[in-house]
């Protein structure tokens, strides 16, 4: 069903909250109970949302999720609610009251920033994805403060905003996953052109885009939500040039201060995986002069160090070996230690984590717990043996 209006009457509505959690299993039963009562399509129709609904209850949470309607694309497109939030209240803390929000989807974005109090102007080109947005807003309460407009992105004036908020479509059908900037629909030039004729803006980037493709007038932030790195963002009217990590929820934020790569030293006691934010923001320096430490190789992105600090952006491990690889090796290893449980790390190794896992575990019979990472060190095919380390009062600045 290409039209959202059937599930916005009474008879759509109710069976919506009918098919609510229904499982898998047990579609074909239900839909085929429901049809003796209702049209076929509809049913159908309402038995998609239910399983869209579901499936959006990690990004927007159950309460959200089981109100609002959405599209396979929206789903997969859409902002996690909790980077919308922060990224809503970082404009409402730059005096922004209306936005501008282009390319605006099922309207995550837009809920979030109408939620801090600002009033958006929710644009997007498909029909049945500003239907869904135009319903949501309507769903959560929000259609006092959010218009929805089916139009080119393009074609629209931006010049009665405040800020102007570009999520470019970074999929195709055809191609999948966009990676070149220049490919995202509308191509990034027109996006930060859009961006420089207001006097705030935000463009939401892939986590991989180049640094050299951030433009000079922008601000690049990196943003991780429970240490998976969820997008990139390139603010303008902010600090042009300035580069940061973001770490969810806090927020926790990290500040590049143009430091050099940090030195080459021996693996220490303690072994830091930095956030996969602070990865892509490039700020490994600035994790490694807090914690006095260095790095394992030159082209790896693990800190290593003699003392356990406390930090948000890097999570620590206590190292016990180093060892070159070798399997057998660390297969005897773990049956001495009576390794029941192990996690394997990578970086810089071409071995699968689920590969090594197999042959140096086959058969778990101890209670205690592992953490092998598969890396370099100076060069060199190296697993490091460790384990989480103890907590450490002090998280260090935000």
């Amino acid at each position: 069903m290409n039209d959202l209006a059937p599930l916005l009457t009474p008879e759509g509505r109710a069976l919506l909250d009918t098919v609510r959690g229904t499982a898998p299993a047990d579609e074909l039963a239900v839909a085929t109970r429901l049809r003796r009562e209702h049209p076929a399509e509809l049913v159908s129709a309402a038995l998609g949302q239910a399983r869209l609904r579901q499936r959006a209850v990690a990004k927007f949470g159950a309460e959200d999720a089981g109100r609002m309607f959405f599209t396979p694309n929206g789903v997969e497109q859409s902002t996690r609610a909790s980077v919308a939030a922060y990224r809503a209240e970082r404009l409402r803390a730059l005096g922004v009251r209306s936005v501008a929000d282009l390319c605006s989807g099922i309207g995550g974005d837009a809920i979030a920033l109408a939620r801090a109090g600002i009033r958006v102007l929710a644009v997007d080109r498909d029909p049945l994805t500003a239907a869904a947005a135009r319903a949501n807003a309507d769903a959560l309460g929000l259609a006092d403060l959010i218009d929805v407009r089916e139009a080119d992105v393009t074609e629209v004036d931006t010049g009665a905003y405040d800020a102007v908020f570009v999520d470019p479509a970074r999929r195709s059908t055809k191609r999948g996953r966009i990676f070149d900037p220049e490919a995202y629909s509308p191509p990034l030039s027109w996006a930060v052109q859009a961006a420089l004729r207001a006097p705030h803006a935000a463009l939401k980037v892939a986590p991989g885009i180049p640094h050299e493709a951030v433009p000079a007038q922008a601000e690049a932030e990196w943003i991780s939500d429970g240490g998976d790195v969820k997008e990139a963002v390139l603010w303008f009217g902010t600090g042009p040039g300035e580069v940061r990590a973001t770490l969810l929820p806090g927020p926790r934020t990290l500040l590049g201060r143009g430091l050099p790569d940090p030195g080459v030293r021996p693996v220490g006691r303690y072994l830091y995986e930095p956030d996969g934010a602070v990865i892509r923001a490039h700020l490994v320096a600035e994790v490694a002069e807090e914690l006095d430490g260095g790095l394992i190789d030159p082209t790896i992105a693990y800190v290593t160090a003699d003392a356990l600090r406390g930090t948000p952006y890097a999570t620590a491990y206590e190292i016990t070996d180093q060892l070159p690889f070798n399997v057998k090796k660390l297969k005897a290893l773990l049956r001495e230690r009576e390794v029941g449980v192990l996690t394997v790390k990578k970086r810089g190794s071409a071995v699968e984590p689920e590969e090594l896992r197999r042959k140096a575990l086959p058969k778990p019979q101890g209670t205690n717990t592992v953490t092998v990472f598969l890396t370099r060190v100076a060069g060199a095919p190296t697993m490091l043996v460790g384990a989480p380390a103890r907590a450490v009062t002090g998280a260090g600045p935000s």
